[in-house]
């Protein structure tokens, strides 16, 4: 691989070789590559691939833990993630499906260079190493004379990379910087630095071009990392090429003054931030040493020397010493967790690798532990416990401490009214360090985890997600639970349900109960219609009826409502049932019955369910007939009599009142005795006139007067009324009138009359002239069985009266 390539890719390294390491019975890593040399502050990344057996004694495998290493802790391999001399430059890429693994570094340091290991371990439990593992060399660039001029060079830089060129600390704009020779016309008083392109923080150290002395400075340490509380020195070496230096003092460009006005940086022991805690040590020519006492984390920053001769100044762009100060940090192994006492492993540590040996202190609860020196204490905690360390000497700058999580709180957003379809959040918070997990939970009766992390989303919330939440804080020193928090969700009615009580055939009279049930929240208000009338409002939804009716019959439903909306049930139809009401009787046709014609019988009741009817007779037993219409079709006599019905259903009957038939005569019947009654009539009319007729030539006649209406009115008696005299004019020539009267009266007596006129066209005008006397006669007959009762009607008023006028012509 080209250093041209790497340096596009962000890596500046020299893969050497590549080796695999195999081991026995299926156990095994390979490496690729297995040496690396790379440049200081680029990024390396070096892989690697596994195998083990898939079981042991039957056992499966599999594996559990994987990390690389370069150091032993206590007799046990040191993952790199909790090594701080790599805090925050090493990452992890393991894919245990494919079982490989890449370790990647970055911001490479020299002291980086070691040998790298992977290890994992198992289920099993084993564990396998892959040795020898992998060499990283890490080296920086450095400035050497050469025949044609200075070149920038590595131990681990092939080909022809681009490098930046720095004169007396400040970069050179020339052309003939992009290669690795510098040709220029150098001066020998400067001092000249080279870096990669790209990697401008890593530069060479400044280097004399010709002789031992020029103008320039020289960091001892590039970074320097210390505890918060603790001293530290930062020095550097600087010259001048024959020039007595007049001022010098160090300062950090990074600070916000320097910021304001970066051509004039301000000289730190006049710095109000650092009173009384900086101090600059010359304890030989040519040497600076800065000396910052009870360091700060904001004292975090870089920090540059500069000094000033006569003819020169230094004030380079090059970078100067990196100064990071971190506080302690307690890092939780957990071993077993119970209810409320939790087995771990804490140890004392930070970012910065302190050299040499060092004392800790272990506080618990602001309480001295005695007996623990080291960076590391096993012990039993409680969830009220609260520990820390500090290095001896600096007990003053403790670490934070660690403690179980605190109880959690719940809280909802928003914190108004929950209603159906919103979105609602609920958060869960507890102090503790390490920081804690979350998990939430609904309160059931085998409760199983909702969701992982502080919060609980609902997009959009639905009634099924009322109920009781909680949620846990769990760190590797304890689990705490938070109280019950009540998810109350608003929401409209549901779709009302009705019921009626009884559920079977309703009669009239009974109780009976409607109820409307809604789910809703708040309650709803719920109201019963019938055929849409309001009948009743509350929030039971129970309708009573204490002896329902039939006027209570139709259909009902009810609506459901509260302050979210309103629904309507579906119609529920409430069938009373009852015995029949008195039934009604009509007769078709409405007039009089004769003889031989039909006539139909209809019955009528209000009943539920719907009557059967019987039609009767009375002073008969039987019945005789089935139907609402009975139909007597060819009535004769013996069908006269009171008739009723009877209407039946399965609550009960009823009898109509008595309906009377009354049976006529047919007119056929009834004209053929008139007919004869008539003839009869004639022949003895015509014989009595004919004798008065003979008597009046005898006698003088005397006046006469006319039968009155109540002679008539005698249908049991014979009149005979002679004629008035009276004269006749020529224009009253008429021929002389007979009148007979019949009637025939059968059960009822209706009198029966009868006018028969005979027509005479050959009379005689002659005979016209003379006028015959007018003779009345009213017969009457009745019908064998009939009773006998006088007639009081008028004859003109009775529909049955025949009259008939029988004109006579008196012999000569």
């Amino acid at each position: 691989m080209s250093l041209a390539a790497a340096a596009t890719s962000g890596f500046i390294v020299f893969l050497l070789s590549v080796q695999v390491i195999q081991g026995q019975n299926g156990w095994g890593v390979t490496y690729s590559p297995t040496k690396i040399c790379a440049v200081k502050g680029s990024t390396v990344e070096i892989h690697c691939s596994y195998t083990y057996p898939s079981r042991i004694y039957g056992r499966q495998i599999t594996v559990e833990k994987t990390f690389w290493f370069t150091k032993m802790y206590q007799y046990q391999p040191l993952d790199l993630t909790t090594d701080p001399q790599y805090s925050g430059r090493v990452q992890y890429d393991c894919d245990k499906i494919r079982n490989n693994c890449t370790l990647r570094i970055t911001d490479l340091r020299e002291s980086d260079s070691a040998q790298y290991k992977f290890r994992f371990t198992t289920s099993q439990p084993n564990a396998y190493t892959g040795s020898p593992g992998v060499t990283l060399s890490v080296t920086g660039l450095q400035v050497s004379r050469y025949s044609y001029g200075l070149k920038c060079q590595s131990s681990c830089v092939p080909d022809r990379p681009s490098f930046i060129w720095y004169k007396n600390g400040q970069k050179i704009q020339a052309e003939a910087s992009s290669s690795y020779y510098y040709l220029g016309n150098y001066n020998y008083k400067d001092s000249y630095s080279c870096a990669v392109k790209g990697y401008d923080d890593f530069p060479s150290p400044p280097t004399c071009a010709d002789v031992q002395t020029c103008n320039r400075v020289t960091y001892t340490d590039r970074n320097i990392c210390a505890f918060k509380g603790s001293s530290v020195d930062i020095s550097c070496t600087y010259s001048s090429y024959k020039n007595h230096v007049e001022s010098k003092f160090w300062f950090s460009p990074e600070r916000k003054d320097q910021w304001q006005n970066p051509s004039q940086p301000e000289d730190l022991s006049k710095d109000s931030q650092f009173a009384g805690r900086v101090q600059v040590i010359d304890t030989e020519r040519g040497r600076s040493t800065l000396r910052i006492t009870d360091l700060r984390e904001s004292d975090s920053a870089e920090y540059h020397f500069k000094f000033t001769t006569p003819s020169f100044e230094w004030r380079s762009s090059l970078p100067g010493t990196t100064l990071t100060v971190t506080a302690l940090q307690v890092q939780v192994t957990r071993i077993t967790v119970g209810q409320s006492v939790t087995e771990a492993e804490l140890k004392c540590h930070s970012s910065c690798s302190p050299a040499g040996r060092l004392s800790y202190v272990w506080f618990n609860n602001k309480v001295k532990i005695t007996g623990v020196e080291t960076s590391s204490y096993k012990a039993r905690f409680g969830l009220s416990d609260n520990v820390s360390c500090a290095i001896k000497g600096l007990k003053e700058f403790p670490s934070p401490s660690v403690y179980a999580p605190k109880l959690p709180s719940v809280s909802v957003s928003p914190s108004a009214e929950i209603v159906e379809g919103s979105s609602v959040t609920l958060t869960c918070s507890s102090d503790a360090n390490p920081a804690a997990k979350y998990t939430w939970y609904k309160k059931t009766v085998n409760p199983r985890p909702l969701s992982e992390g502080p919060q609980l989303v609902f997009s959009s919330i639905q009634s099924s997600d009322s109920g009781q939440y909680y949620c846990t804080a769990e760190n590797k020193l304890g689990r705490r639970t938070s109280n019950d928090f009540t998810m109350d969700v608003k929401y409209a009615p549901r779709v009302p349900s009705v019921s009626v009580n009884p559920s079977g055939k309703i009669m009239e009279g009974s109780s009976v109960t409607l109820t409307c049930s809604s789910d809703a929240n708040p309650a709803a208000k719920k109201t019963w219609y019938m055929e849409n009338q309001k009948v009743l409002q509350g929030s039971d939804g129970v309708y009573q009826f204490m002896s329902i009716s039939s006027e209570d019959r139709g259909k009902y439903y009810c609506t459901s409502e509260n302050q979210h909306g309103r629904i309507n049930s579906s119609s529920i139809f409430i069938d009373v049932q009852y015995a029949p009401k008195l039934p009604s009787v009509s007769v078709s046709p409405s007039a009089e019955i004769v003889e031989g014609s039909s006539v139909n019988l209809t019955c009528s009741s209000d009943a539920n369910p719907a009557a059967n009817y019987t039609w009767y007779k009375e002073d008969e037993d039987s019945p005789k007939a089935s139907g609402q219409i009975f139909t007597i079709t060819d009535v004769r006599a013996e069908h006269s009599g009171n008739y009723y019905c009877e209407a039946k259903n399965s609550r009960g009957r009823h009898n109509s009142t008595f309906n009377p038939i009354i049976v006529s005569r047919s007119m056929k019947s009834v004209a053929a005795g008139s007919i004869t009654a008539i003839f009869l009539a004639i022949i003895f009319v015509l014989a009595f006139l004919f004798i008065r007729r003979k008597r009046s030539w005898k006698q003088t006649p005397e006046p006469r007067q006319r039968p009155d209406d109540n002679a008539q009115a005698n249908m049991g008696a014979v009149y005979d009324i002679p004629p008035a005299p009276r004269q006749t004019t020529p224009s009253e020539q008429q021929d002389d009138l007979c009148y007979a009267s019949v009637s025939f009266s059968k059960n009822q007596e209706d009198p029966l009359y009868s006018n028969v006129r005979p027509n005479q066209p050959n009379r005689h005008r002659e005979e016209e002239e003379d006028e015959d006397d007018v003779e009345y006669s009213v017969v009457n007959f009745k019908s064998a069985g009939a009773a006998t009762e006088s007639i009081q009607e008028e004859p003109a008023e009775d529909s049955s009266v025949l009259y008939s006028t029988v004109l006579k012509k008196p012999r000569v």
